[in-house]
């Protein structure tokens, strides 16, 4: 079988496995976060950042919610791994931003973060600080979720079918939720160009 073949078997069998039933957890939850008029926070890393700003596009201009990522502003991100360092660069950005009970984060990530073995802490650090504040948790994370899988309100982990490739299909089916979800009719608002040109 060529790796071609077999990556897309792969992607079939991670669409059989997943669990949908945390996909409609997430939908409520941001359906009452956008109805109370709160905010929607994306944090990832690598790859999962560029999801994230990918995410914020959708989520605002088709789904109507105010939405933000860390990661889109190079200048802030940098000063704060300059300054107070890459493992609070989340966690201090929420803060500045009085993240509070009506908001909600949404995390991309591959191992979902671990603090103990230095992997993504900044995420750790960053969800521990909205437990403090009583904001919801979502998430789409690879691998056994890692923190943000324990202490999420709704997490869709992306079933681990082949070791060696956990994390290009972990970020491909960030994009393959988070589309599903913007494109629920329940929570988008405005529909995509593309869909409503009649004569193609």
């Amino acid at each position: 079988m060529s790796y071609i073949s077999r990556y897309f078997e792969e992607a079939v069998e991670i669409i059989k496995k997943i669990d949908q039933s945390q996909i409609e957890k997430i939908i409520e939850i941001l359906l009452n976060i956008r109805s109370q008029e709160g905010r929607l926070f994306f944090l990832g890393v690598g790859g999962s950042a560029g999801n994230c700003s990918h995410a914020v596009n959708d989520f605002r201009k088709i789904g109507g919610f105010e939405s933000y990522a860390p990661t889109d502003n190079v200048s802030e991100l940098t000063a704060r791994t300059n300054d107070e360092g890459w493992h609070t660069v989340f966690a201090e950005w929420l803060k500045s931003s009085r993240l509070n009970e009506n908001d909600a984060i949404f995390v991309f990530s591959v191992g979902g973060g671990n603090k103990e073995r230095n992997i993504s802490a900044n995420l750790v650090y960053a969800l521990e600080y909205a437990k403090e504040q009583k904001a919801k948790i979502v998430g789409v994370v690879g691998r056994d979720g890692g923190y943000t899988a324990k202490v999420a309100d709704a997490c869709v982990i992306v079933p681990p079918v082949n070791s060696a490739t956990i994390t290009p299909h972990s970020e491909a089916f960030q994009g393959v939720v988070w589309h599903l979800i913007v494109s629920d009719p329940r929570i988008m608002q405005i529909s995509n160009k593309w869909e409503s040109v009649t004569n193609v």
